[in-house]
Order: C-alpha cells, then structure tokens, then sequence
C-alpha cells in the first residue's frame, strides 16, 4: 500500500447521497471482504471485486480511490460494527464496574473466536508488515479507541470512589490482556478454551483480580 492512501481515502473519495449509492458502496465492502478473506488480498483485484459485487470499477474509484483505500475502509466498517456491538460504554447507572468488565470481555471473546475475525486479523498482520503508516492508522482508530473506552469507565469508578485507579490507561492495557493468549492461539490455529463455561469462569476469575488490584488501600 502507499503511505498517501489513508490520507486521501477521507479526504477526496466521495460519501455516497442516496440510499442506492449507500447501499452499492455497503456492497463493494462486503464482497472485497469475503474475496480478500478467501483468496488473499494480493491475489484480488478490482475486476474480481466488481465481477463478484455487480456495478463497475467506477464506483470503487468514486467512493474509495482505489484498492488500497477501499481495505482501509474496510477496516473502518469492521472498526464501526466492532464498536457498536461489542466495546461499549460504560453507563454506571445501567451496571456495576464488575458486570460491565466481565459483560465487555464476554463479548470480545466470542468475538475473536469467530473464524472471519480470524481470518481478517491474520490479513491485517499481513499487510502490516511493510506499512507503517498502516499499522499507526489501524492502532489509532481500533486499538487506541478500544483502550480509551476501558480507560474512561475506569476514569469514571475511580472519581466515584468505586475503585483506586492512578493510572487508568495502563490499567486498560492490563485488562485486555486477559484474552491476549486466547487471541493468540486463534490466531496460530490452536483451538481456543473447551467450552463456553470455561470461557465464562476464566474472565470472572480475571476481572476478580483485576478489581482486587484497584481496591482502596
């Protein structure tokens, strides 16, 4: 990839208007996701992507600029879904510190055990490994984001006297952690943990000590 493509992906490829060009770039994203995940991405080009989506190479130059840009928007799409449906906020009058912990790092486990995730997380690592612009980009928007949410709602049981909490972001960094060895073996093909109680009985355990740690002294 070229260092110029995250760049000029927000800044010069258009925004679709309409519900149809909405629809048509959602399109282009989901089929050069599934031929990326299935072929490789160099192994993928733009003719296979229209050919497998419908339309034409003009839309992809319209609302990505080109190849490069449209994987990086593909990664903003996942980062968005990721976001909404798996790290959320914490609204301290809807759970205690404890279940929103244990609640977060459920549904991130069954999250990086999904074969897709996989698989893209894998593709990512691949197309890292002569980016640096790439990595920086994909660790600001996904990685830096993620710990940010964990540190705000640590931030905030910390003022509420909850919990003792000097250094909420490399406490953040502790607690995603947890599942590291978890992503790892995915990632190497290994299987993840027997069952889902297991699953369950490991990050209770975890989030258990992590809040022993914080405890007021």
């Amino acid at each position: 990839m070229h260092d110029s493509v995250l760049e000029s992906h927000h800044s010069v490829c258009e925004k679709p208007q309409t519900r149809r060009g909405i629809e048509r770039r959602l399109a282009l994203l989901l089929s050069a996701t599934e031929l990326f995940l299935e072929k490789g991405y160099d192994a993928v080009s733009l003719d296979d992507i229209v050919n497998h989506a419908g339309g034409s190479k003009a839309s992809i130059y319209k609302y990505f600029g080109n190849k490069e840009g449209l994987f990086a928007a593909i990664c903003d799409h996942k980062r968005e879904m990721f976001f909404k449906d798996v790290c959320i906020p914490f609204q301290p009058e809807k759970s205690t510190l404890r279940e929103y912990l244990i609640q977060t790092l459920n549904r991130v486990y069954v999250h990086i055990i999904q074969p897709e995730h996989v698989a893209f997380l894998r593709l990512i690592i691949e197309q890292t490994e002569c980016n640096t612009v790439l990595i920086q980009y994909l660790y600001d928007k996904w990685v830096h984001n993620l710990q940010n949410t964990l540190t705000q709602a640590l931030e905030s049981a910390d003022k509420s006297g909850e919990i003792t909490c000097n250094s909420p972001y490399y406490s953040s960094l502790m607690y995603f952690g947890i599942l590291r060895d978890i992503e790892w073996r995915m990632i190497m093909g290994m299987p993840a943990l027997p069952d889902e109680k297991e699953a369950i009985d490991y990050i209770e355990y975890c989030v258990d000590i992590f809040l022993k740690g914080h405890h007021k002294v």
